[in-house]
């Protein structure tokens, strides 16, 4: 059967998606790239905050309405059922949990529990990234995350397992491995095993390519900090470092369930700093969780000049079921939302370009990892910079380049 694939959120989803097509090139399936060729839509789906949730049941709606069988599965197939087939009633649900029964799903069989680990179903890699997931679930219990609900606790991958997927990426010509968790670094902990020890192993692996560590929880990471950042110091490692801050006030810290401090955020921050001055820095801020004042919104503005991160993203605060912020006294307005919005955005930006600039005239061998627009090629710096080079190249290979200008998200390099 013809399948068409659409997938949405954050890397676990991407690194989901590659497992969907190994399972559907190996039940001989074939991936489409329109619709209208389909005769089974999957739709891998994201519901972390309201906005997406919205766009997610206007693309479940738009599926249902071609009158084609539709499976749903990411986040919104594990909480948010009822919502799916309220829309869709004869969609059928596949929870990341049970990304294994794919192929009995699209042949609309009985779907037993599978009975193979997640890291030993197929995968298929394609391009010069390989999104792979390192652990399941999280720990933790942020007031305000849907996800912990969506992903169950945390299940760390066995490393020879790890050590398999990426063996398996590299031999189809991946170069750069994206390890990604709902929470990087707690990845061992329910297994008496670690992040550090992770990447060591990884490292030993033959070959040129890059690791690039996804999102770590600031606790997590305070309880392996000298282990980890001996593990960054191989060069197979990306010096990037995305570290979620949400609020700079430790009162709303408190309120949001984060289990740390700004102090202990700072800590963080500057042992990675030492060892690797020119390391990305990336976070991620909330604004407007319940009860938040205009003084605690302008500590989190305050910290952040102070801390001077590459990249802030910031996200408006957004009730989600199942999660106890939800019920929280104190919501702020939507305008009072969009004003502190604006004013983080624009702060980012400054701050974003302040950074890159500091690289202008600096020499740097970059991998090419992705076609950009506009004639270009898009690779990564050491430090995970994005660089935009003109002209064709072969992605996949490495070149060397002076950097000549730089905007908020990007860097200009030219061949030299």
């Amino acid at each position: 059967m013809n399948i068409y694939l659409e997938t949405y959120g954050c890397t676990a989803n991407r690194s989901d998606e590659r497992t969907a097509l190994g399972l559907i090139r190996q039940a001989n399936h074939t991936v489409v790239s329109t619709i209208a060729d389909a005769d089974v839509l999957l739709l891998l789906t994201c519901t972390v905050v309201d906005r997406t949730e919205q766009r997610m049941l206007s693309r479940i709606r738009y599926f249902h309405d071609t009158g084609k069988p539709l499976i749903v599965s990411g986040c919104m197939a594990a909480v948010q059922p009822g919502l799916i087939t309220a829309i869709a009633p004869q969609a059928r649900l596949l929870p990341p949990a049970r990304l294994g029964t794919l192929p009995d799903l699209i042949a609309n069989h009985p779907t037993p529990h599978p009975s193979e680990p997640r890291t030993r179903l197929p995968k298929y890699h394609m391009g010069v990234i390989a999104p792979l997931s390192i652990a399941e679930g999280c720990d933790y219990a942020c007031a305000y995350c849907i996800t912990h609900h969506a992903r169950g606790p945390l299940q760390s991958y066995p490393i020879p397992d790890i050590i398999a997927d990426v063996q398996s990426a590299l031999a189809a010509g991946c170069r750069e491995i994206q390890l990604t968790a709902q929470d990087t670094a707690a990845y061992g902990r329910d297994a008496g095993t670690s992040l550090a020890s992770l990447l060591h192993n990884l490292c030993a692996l033959p070959g040129s390519f890059f690791l690039r560590v996804g999102m770590m929880n600031p606790s997590s990471l305070t309880r392996q900090l000298e282990p980890l950042i001996d593990a960054y110091h191989n060069p197979k490692v990306y010096k990037f470092l995305h570290l979620p801050l949400q609020s700079g006030d430790d009162e709303i810290l408190t309120r949001m369930n984060r289990k740390y401090t700004t102090t202990a955020f700072l800590h963080c921050v500057e042992a990675f700093r030492r060892e690797f001055p020119d390391i990305t820095l990336a976070t991620d801020i909330i604004v407007g969780f319940p009860g938040e004042t205009d003084q605690q919104s302008a500590n989190t503005y305050d910290f952040l000049e102070a801390l001077q991160p590459a990249v802030v993203n910031v996200t408006r605060y957004s009730a989600r079921p199942q999660t106890t912020a939800k019920t929280l006294p104190h919501r702020i307005t939507t305008q009072v939302m969009k004003e502190r919005s604006r004013h983080l955005a624009a702060q980012s930006l400054r701050l974003a370009k302040q950074h890159n600039q500091q690289f202008l005239g600096r020499h740097f061998t970059i991998l090419l990892t992705e076609q950009g627009k506009h004639d270009t090629v898009i690779g990564r710096t050491q430090n995970y910079k994005q660089v935009l080079v003109q002209g064709n190249h072969k992605l996949g290979t490495t070149c060397d380049v002076e950097i000549v200008d730089a905007s908020p998200t990007s860097l200009f390099g030219k061949l030299i």
